[in-house]
């Protein structure tokens, strides 16, 4: 059932930024109470035994015993944790009072045990649609966590809401919502893209070569043999060796 832990708190008469900082530097978290019965009220808790709480907790389902000082225990949930962006620090606190007698909302977390046989045996992968589940009861009956055995999952098997055992209490989501399923493996489909892709450029390859080949003979055109650089009249001597380039003699042409 529901787990419950005692912290303590003081009071806190100076509010905002300024007041606020100085509290933190000091090692201490500014706080607030509300709830039934009472207008919210500022407090402080020592950072050291908060964070260390917060190591032991789920913030969500878990009873507080907040002892404040002047004013005895009261019984909390904690609402809200706000953390600096980047730092290691908690910033505020909200406590929410409850009364033993009047149903709340809490988150519950839900705990996949086991190995499916279509991970195991088929490479499949368990995927996780939720890790909680919200659902209303009185205080006294907050269960600490919901377990869901999944050992038996082929691929293509689910489990819905429906599938938990809620120990009595209300979930408040859709029971044919899907927890988790498990999903075949995807790594195969990847690997025969690229070898599709691969034997295309093996026969691209050849194809590239013989164009840039073809293309230094202009069409309609034969290389020509060895020797061979310039075209001749039909019937003329071929020159002979010193005279190529020369034209006849000026005293011929008289």
């Amino acid at each position: 059932m529901v787990k419950q832990v005692t912290l303590t708190a003081k009071t806190r008469e100076k509010t905002g930024s300024g007041a606020a900082g100085r509290l933190r530097r000091d090692g201490w978290i500014p706080a607030v109470i509300y709830g039934h019965d009472r207008d919210s009220q500022p407090l402080k808790v020592d950072d050291t035994e908060f964070r260390q709480l917060l190591m032991d907790i789920s913030v969500d389902n878990t009873l507080v015993d907040l002892d404040v000082e002047g004013d005895g225990v009261q019984r909390v949930l904690i609402r809200e944790v706000q953390t600096h962006p980047w730092r290691s620090q908690v910033l505020h606190v909200d406590f929410f009072q409850i009364r033993e007698d009047e149903e709340i909302r809490v988150a519950i977390p839900i705990r996949y045990t086991g190995e499916a046989q279509g991970v195991r045996e088929s490479g499949g992968i368990l995927q996780t649609n939720r890790n909680e589940l919200e659902v209303e009861c009185l205080p006294e009956e907050i269960p600490e966590y919901f377990e869901l055995d999944v050992g038996e999952l082929e691929i293509g098997d689910s489990l819905h809401v429906a599938d938990l055992n809620t120990g009595g209490v209300r979930p408040l989501e859709d029971l044919d919502a899907t927890l988790c399923v498990v999903v075949p493996p995807t790594i195969v489909e990847v690997e025969e893209e690229v070898a599709e892709e691969e034997v295309e450029l093996e026969e691209l390859e050849p194809e590239l070569v013989g164009e840039e080949e073809e293309a230094e003979v202009p069409e309609g055109e034969e290389a020509p043999a060895e020797g061979e650089g310039r075209h001749q009249a039909p019937g003329a001597a071929p020159p002979s060796e010193g005279d190529e380039g020369e034209g006849p003699a000026p005293e011929d042409l008289l």
